[in-house]
């Protein structure tokens, strides 16, 4: 029998995701993108402050913006965090190697989130913010992924029934280096490697990634770059990548 979803429940969590994204924001901007009831979403903006995960924002008109309840919650022990943290020196060290900012993504629902950065030094970088989406088409981080995932996980990923000609040559690209590579894709003017973490049945849970400037991440330095990556994320990966090997044999 199919169980009837909660279309209250999924209002209140869009807001949640709304008011991260936008904050502060008063309700009648909150409506307006989310195409509701303004009194719906009255109700579900005042829920969430009654519980404590939002507050109003110190300057007037009235708007909202998330609590410190939110990193309460976003600091309790998981898996996710647990990584976080082991991963932390990881990318504190690679930064400091090739001189790029470094980052830690992890899938979130048919899209990829970055949940932590250690920035370059450099005074001209590309930007990256922990809780920013990487997007899915040309993106390294995916990339680095999909060589190592069920054919019904591939689909989830990118949307469609299966990987297209160019998906399935990148894919054998990226086995072929151990780890994915975007250039001027994304974003012109930048280029990222990233390579996958693996948990201890083989699957891949995350990824390192290098991004910074093309003029200085120059495709002479992408094996060294790729390799020094890959070298990262090996050592924090739990186990070897199962289709990888079944690959190989």
């Amino acid at each position: 029998m199919a169980v009837k979803r909660s279309q209250s429940a999924s209002r209140v969590l869009s807001i949640v995701e709304l008011i991260a994204a936008h904050q502060p924001i008063g309700v009648s901007a909150l409506a307006r993108l989310l195409r509701d009831d303004k009194s719906a979403v009255q109700r579900a903006v005042m829920t969430l402050a009654d519980a404590g995960w939002i507050r109003t924002a110190p300057e007037p008109p009235v708007r909202w913006e998330l609590s410190a309840h939110i990193f309460t919650i976003a600091h309790l022990p998981h898996s996710a965090n647990d990584l976080r943290q082991r991963a932390r020196r990881t990318l504190e060290a690679l930064r400091d190697e090739v001189g790029e900012t470094v980052f830690l993504a992890i899938p979130d629902i048919g899209r990829f989130v970055v949940i932590d950065v250690a920035e370059s030094p450099n005074a001209l970088r590309a930007p990256l913010r922990v809780g920013e989406v990487i997007p899915v088409r040309g993106s390294a981080t995916v990339r680095a992924f999909l060589p190592y995932l069920a054919p019904d996980r591939l689909c989830t990923i990118l949307g469609t029934d299966g990987p297209d000609p160019a998906d399935t040559a990148e894919i054998a690209a990226t086995r072929a280096r151990g780890y994915g590579l975007s250039a001027d894709e994304v974003l012109q003017g930048s280029t990222i490697l990233a390579a996958p973490i693996f948990d201890g049945d083989g699957q891949p849970i995350a990824s390192i990634g290098v991004s910074g400037l093309s003029e200085r991440i120059t495709p002479d330095r992408h094996a060294r770059i790729g390799a020094l990556t890959l070298a990262g994320a090996r050592g924090l990966s739990r186990g070897a990548p199962r289709r990888l090997l079944q690959a190989q044999e």
